[in-house]
């Protein structure tokens, strides 16, 4: 059978180099031409329906079309659908077959990150956007002592929320993070493991934690115990001396700029630290993601970037890699009981497998309930006034699962996405990272 006449795509999906700094990339009609081309292919198959708001909305738009076709919608209302992407990424690594290598080529993700990038060079960005990709600087102020404990009081208080919301246009009832002045950064800093490296198959057996704008500044504990856990396991530990945000906020709001400020801090260190002989990991899939995939994406003659994507874990996957070989403490001291597990959406498209569900499961007495759907949280998206309401009704579902579980503990890789599928509960489950779970079960 000839490969033209297969219905979508039998094989393994390939991702195509972002040109991203050529002009056609930032023009608006040749944007629109390929914005037809994959819309008309999405409303012929309509198999992402379910994922996120973007396909809903452009099949809305088709339906009440008067062609109902996709050449019925008026250009300009192409920017609903963008503006509901979060880049979430499922749709190419879950849902679409029509992915390179198949013929038609669709990167729904990608050609809408192209739209973000058109849209910013154009102008047309929100201050409060600015504001709320703006990690580092937000973090480092929020964190100052004192400040933070305003800052912490300020986003419980339902009146000054309701300010919030009409000045900058965060959704009053959005659940928003606690900022630590006790940093992850600063409790780490004078750390010294140790443990001896003791390399196991493909891991070297040093470990450089990239500590993450969120963990550094909002859940410093996740770090610490990612740190007594690796050091249980017999895995020294370190951070890089500078660190900048992974870029992917920025990268959502098609900033590309400050995406390449953040690289050239981070890359170098990075590098830096694969040739001293360490492996790379980090707590928030999405900056996994970031290192693993979308800047070897942007830089794929970068030889620095190729070689921190290929040094670079998620935290999970590391500690399986070493049991395969026989190198993991598996001595645990408490059971968890059951765990309803939310599977990460930046984890899931990394195609490494379930490696957190699969660690759980060493422990005895221990059953672990997957949940794989989107939380709709995207770490800015469910904060919007606009957007807000969307993500809730993303997020119902998984609240549902979680509910229904009756599990002793929940949990998420993606910190943000736990705390949002918590704040939609209605019975008061609190969210505990994998790796927060993994240090209670051994007892450390």
């Amino acid at each position: 059978m000839s490969t033209a006449s297969r219905e979508g795509n039998l094989e393994a999906p390939t991702r195509h180099p972002l040109d991203w700094k050529s002009e056609d990339f930032y023009n608006e009609q040749s944007l629109f031409n390929e914005m037809e081309r994959v819309f008309d292919i999405c409303h012929g198959c309509r198999r992402c329906v379910s994922l996120c708001q973007s396909f809903p909305t452009l099949f809305d738009l088709v339906d009440e079309s008067e062609t109902f076709e996709v050449d019925g919608v008026d250009k300009k209302d192409y920017w609903q659908v963008v503006d509901h992407c979060y880049l979430c990424d499922l749709c190419y690594m879950t849902k679409c077959p029509y992915v390179p290598p198949h013929e038609w080529n669709l990167d729904f993700p990608h050609l809408m990150l192209r739209a973000k990038a058109v849209k910013y060079k154009q102008g047309d960005v929100k201050t409060r956007d600015k504001i709320l990709t703006s990690t580092d600087a937000v973090g480092s102020l929020a964190g100052i002592p004192v400040i933070s404990s305003v800052v912490n009081t300020v986003n419980k208080l339902k009146p000054t929320r309701k300010i919030l919301e009409s000045v900058l246009g965060v959704h009053a009832d959005a659940n928003l993070p606690e900022y630590h002045s006790n940093s992850l950064r600063k409790r780490l800093k004078n750390h010294a493991s140790l443990s001896s490296v003791k390399p196991a198959g493909i891991t070297k057996g040093k470990v450089a934690l990239f500590t993450t704008c969120y963990m550094n500044h909002n859940e410093p504990d996740i770090g610490v115990d990612f740190v007594a856990v690796y050091e249980h396991n017999g895995i020294p530990v370190t951070t890089p001396k500078v660190e900048k945000c992974c870029g992917m906020p920025k990268l959502e709001l098609g900033d590309f700029d400050s995406v390449e400020k953040a690289k050239q801090v981070n890359i170098p260190e990075l590098a830096r630290l694969v040739d001293e002989g360490y492996d790379l990991t980090a707590l928030i899939p999405s900056c996994v993601l970031m290192f693993k995939q979308e800047l070897p994406l942007m830089y794929p003659d970068d030889a620095d970037v190729q070689k921190v994507k290929d040094a670079f874990y998620d935290p999970f996957e590391y500690l399986m890699l070493r049991h395969k070989e026989g190198a993991m403490n598996t001595e645990f001291k408490n059971a968890l009981g059951k765990v309803a597990y939310h599977a990460a959406c930046h984890q899931r498209v990394q195609n490494i497998g379930p490696k957190t569900k699969d660690t759980l499961l060493l422990i005895p007495d221990t059953e672990v309930e997957v949940i794989e759907r989107c939380s709709g949280h995207d770490g800015t998206y469910a904060v919007k006034k606009e957007f807000h309401a969307a993500s809730m009704k993303i997020v119902r579902p998984v609240a549902n699962r979680v509910e229904k579980s009756a599990a002793e503990h929940f949990g998420s890789d993606c910190a943000m996405a736990g705390h949002h599928i918590e704040h939609a509960t209605k019975d008061g489950v609190k969210a505990e990272h994998p790796i927060s779970l993994l240090r209670k079960a051994y007892g450390i």
